[in-house]
């Protein structure tokens, strides 16, 4: 290859690269001029805004790949706008499909059958146990928790440093108070 294609060649590459930034500046300025209405237009068609942030951007990417690949726009401006419209239209059409977040079809989940009154019910009952439980002594608490857990009483008194019938003791004792309280 000649020093004189060579050359050639590096100018109509350095040429290219010049155009490319200019392209991404040019880009980069209706960026800058543009996105806030673009962005607007968006929420106008009814995009949530996540959504339309992010279709923004796409639309700016779709002009510089369409520059890019030597096509001709006339107007930006309503290219841009054409290109948002189709796109936001396109997200919509998706979002609709998406059920909106009902928080009370989630209350109903978390609990179906409980009503209000019988939630505070719950509620209440609940204290009441948790209470009781703090008013046993410190053996038949930790004794009843690793019960409760699906401990054996041999295991219960190995974890505890006490025999299996001392353990035996402390739940018939924990279950009598808590009978008594009437849970």
């Amino acid at each position: 290859m000649s020093s004189y294609s060579l050359g050639k060649e590096l100018t109509a590459l350095a040429g290219r690269e010049r155009a490319a930034m200019t392209l991404q500046d040019q880009v980069a300025q209706l960026f800058q001029e543009a996105r806030d209405d673009v962005y607007r237009y968006l929420l106008s068609l009814g995009l949530h805004p996540p959504q339309a942030q992010e279709a923004a951007q796409e639309v700016f990417l779709r002009l510089y790949v369409t520059l890019k690949k030597g096509e001709d726009i006339q107007n930006p401006r309503g290219w841009i706008f054409r290109v948002a419209h189709n796109l936001g239209l396109k997200i919509r059409a998706k979002q609709s499909t998406l059920a909106p977040f009902d928080a009370e079809l989630e209350l109903k989940l978390r609990s179906p059958d409980l009503n209000p009154e019988q939630n505070l019910l719950e509620r209440e009952q609940n204290i009441r146990f948790h209470q009781a439980i703090q008013a046993l002594s410190e053996q038949q608490r930790r004794c009843l928790l690793l019960r409760l857990e699906g401990l054996r009483y041999p295991e219960i008194g190995s974890a505890l440093g006490i025999s299996a019938s001392a353990v035996g003791e402390f739940l018939r004792r924990a279950i009598a108070r808590l009978k008594k309280g009437e849970l």
